[in-house]
This record gives C-alpha cells, sequence and structure tokens, in this order.
C-alpha cells in the first residue's frame, strides 16, 4: 500500500489544503460584523469601524468576501445538507415531497440567515454560533492553543473549541460552550477547578482531564487523579483511565479507555480504533475546512481502523473514495456529500 492510501492498520500519510487558524478567525470576525450591520441598527461610526477592519489587509478582504457569500447562500447549502443527512436515516420520499421538503428548508433557513438567527444556530453547523463567537478564549479549526488560567490551572484547547471565565470568588470557574478541552489542576487554597458544560458540571482538586462536549453530549476521561461529575442530580466520580458520559438523558455508566487515545490530538493525531466511519467522518469534519456529509446509509457503518494526521487531512475524502468505492460530490464551500 502506497504513502496516500487510506489504510486500515497503521498511519495515514496525505495533504492539507484547509484553512490556517488565523483565516477561520478572521471569517467569524467576519460574519459577526456582517450579522451586526444586517440584523442591527448600525450607526455610521458602525459603519466605520467595519470598513477599518476590513482594509487592514487582503486577508481580511478576502475574509469578508467569504462571509457575505456564505450570507448569501446559508440557505441553499443548509437545504443541500439537510436533505442529505436525512437521507440516512429514513426511506426516501416520494419526489414531490422530497422537493417540497427541500424547498422549506432551504427558504425557511436562508431567511433565517437573513435576519440573524442562523448566527445563534448556525445550519448544519457550517460557522460558529453566537454564543461561540462570545467566548472569552476560542480555537478556529485546526488550531490548539493553551491558557494559562491560574497559577495551579492551565487548558490546553483543541480545535474549534469555545470557552467562557465564570471564575466566582477566586474559584477556578469556566463553561465549556463548546469543542475539547484538556484540563490540569493542582491543589490550592482557592479550591477545586470547575468545569460547566451542557447543563453539568466537572469538578477536581488535584487531576488532569480531559472533556469534550459536542452537540450537548459531554465526555469526560480522567488522565490522572481523580474527577467527580455531575449532571441533573447525579454524581458519579472516575479516576485515571475512566471515562464518562453524560446528556439530557442523564449520566452513563463509568468505562475503562486509553488515555493515550482520547489525548492523541495533543500529538497531532487522530486515532480510531474499531469506529464507524460516520463517527470518523464527524471527527474529521472539527479539524477539516468545510464539511464532509456521508448520504449512503451502508457507507456510514463501515468500520476503520486508522491514525490520521491533523496536518495531512486534505485528501481524506479521496482516501474514503479509493477504499470504500464512494462517490463524492462536491458543493460550494467546500462541502462534500459522500455517496
Amino acid at each position: 500500500m502506497d504513502s496516500d492510501e487510506l489504510c486500515t492498520n497503521g498511519r495515514l500519510s496525505v495533504n492539507h489544503r484547509s484553512e490556517s487558524p488565523e483565516a477561520d478567525l478572521l471569517l467569524d470576525e467576519a460574519i459577526a460584523w456582517i450579522v451586526r450591520l444586517k440584523t442591527g441598527e448600525p450607526t455610521r461610526a458602525d459603519v466605520e469601524t467595519f470598513e477599518r477592519w476590513r482594509d487592514q489587509s487582503p486577508a481580511h478582504m478576502e475574509a469578508f468576501k467569504r462571509a457575505a457569500w456564505i450570507h448569501r447562500n446559508a440557505g441553499v447549502v443548509a437545504g443541500r445538507l439537510a436533505m442529505a443527512a436525512s437521507a440516512t436515516s429514513a426511506p426516501s420520499p416520494a419526489p414531490s415531497r422530497r422537493m417540497s421538503r427541500r424547498m422549506v428548508l432551504a427558504g425557511g433557513l436562508a431567511a433565517a440567515a437573513v435576519a440573524g438567527f442562523a448566527v445563534v444556530e448556525p445550519p448544519m453547523g457550517l460557522w460558529p454560533s453566537l454564543r461561540e463567537l462570545s467566548a472569552d478564549y476560542r480555537t478556529g479549526k485546526g488550531e490548539q492553543r493553551k491558557i494559562l488560567l491560574a497559577s495551579n490551572v492551565s487548558l490546553d484547547l483543541n480545535t474549534q473549541t469555545s470557552i467562557a471565565l465564570r471564575s466566582a470568588q477566586g474559584q477556578p470557574t469556566i463553561e465549556l460552550i463548546s469543542g475539547e478541552v484538556l484540563v490540569s489542576a493542582q491543589h490550592s487554597l482557592a479550591g477545586a477547578v470547575v468545569v460547566q458544560a451542557a447543563g453539568g458540571q466537572i469538578v477536581a482538586d488535584e487531576a488532569s482531564f480531559n472533556a469534550v462536549c459536542l452537540d450537548g453530549v459531554v465526555s469526560v476521561t480522567c488522565l490522572n487523579g481523580s474527577a467527580a461529575v455531575q449532571h441533573s442530580g447525579q454524581s458519579s466520580a472516575i479516576g485515571e483511565g475512566q471515562q464518562i458520559v453524560y446528556s439530557r438523558a442523564g449520566i452513563g455508566a463509568v468505562a475503562s479507555v486509553d488515555p493515550a487515545e482520547v489525548t492523541a490530538w495533543q500529538a497531532g493525531l487522530l486515532i480510531f480504533r474499531e469506529r464507524l466511519l460516520a463517527s470518523v467522518v464527524e471527527e474529521v469534519n472539527r479539524y477539516r475546512a468545510g464539511k464532509i456529509v456521508i448520504v449512503n446509509a451502508d457507507l456510514r457503518q463501515r468500520i476503520v481502523n486508522a491514525d490520521f494526521e491533523i496536518k495531512k487531512l486534505d485528501s481524506f475524502v479521496a482516501q474514503v473514495q479509493r477504499l470504500f468505492g464512494a462517490r463524492a460530490t462536491w458543493l460550494p464551500g467546500d462541502i462534500v456529500l459522500l455517496s
């Protein structure tokens, strides 16, 4: 097998074409400006401030042009993606119903985008939500960042992570709005570190743990020490090498995991063992520019065992095509439908 082939036992080496973290952050800023100018009541000073931001560099201008395109086409793209997603989990409806549903979705989402709602709840997660844009610390796609929250607490933010500071009376507290963070805490008289996420919280006095919050589901992995996970009146303790997941449905059972696999992102790797391709694609989408959507139910169920280098994900689609015989349809905005 040559080096650019998707392997089922070994590491994948591919080229990388995704946007830089700086470009992603500029795009976020540009989207925020467009929404502010389109949905609010901007003053002349607002317009002048925006123009100064836009004219800072060619990169700022390019980000503005991309944001304007996204704003204009949000409904069309989201409508196609919604139809693609529905095709993976339900029988195909009659042609007339499919067209009607698609038109309603596209039209409704386009109107929502114009009204600014699509920034509060972006269709298919195509760009950051308003809550993410207002976070105290954020990372773009493919970006990682280290933050010293206090003398005894450090945070390692993975790709597309947003956190807000909620500390009170000296106790280090953050809200994980979305994304993934590795928290390292040492004992302090100020009290245990608290991470709030999706209606629950993780409390640790002296420990390291990895927390992921995506679509209202939170996964917590203890790397060393111990941590308490609390949600909906329930509480569970986890120790080194243990993981627990909670959501609106409650707290799940404690499971044993490989901490090295969970934190491989710190070494620039994504490690998958006996994972469905659908799950792999969801993870890859967090790092790769645009979005990949699998529209074939059988394809979603294919099993993958592989190590991927985060900086070399550009050829991922081609590798899936080669290995599984998938067909790719490219839409504007680097959106790919796999069937």
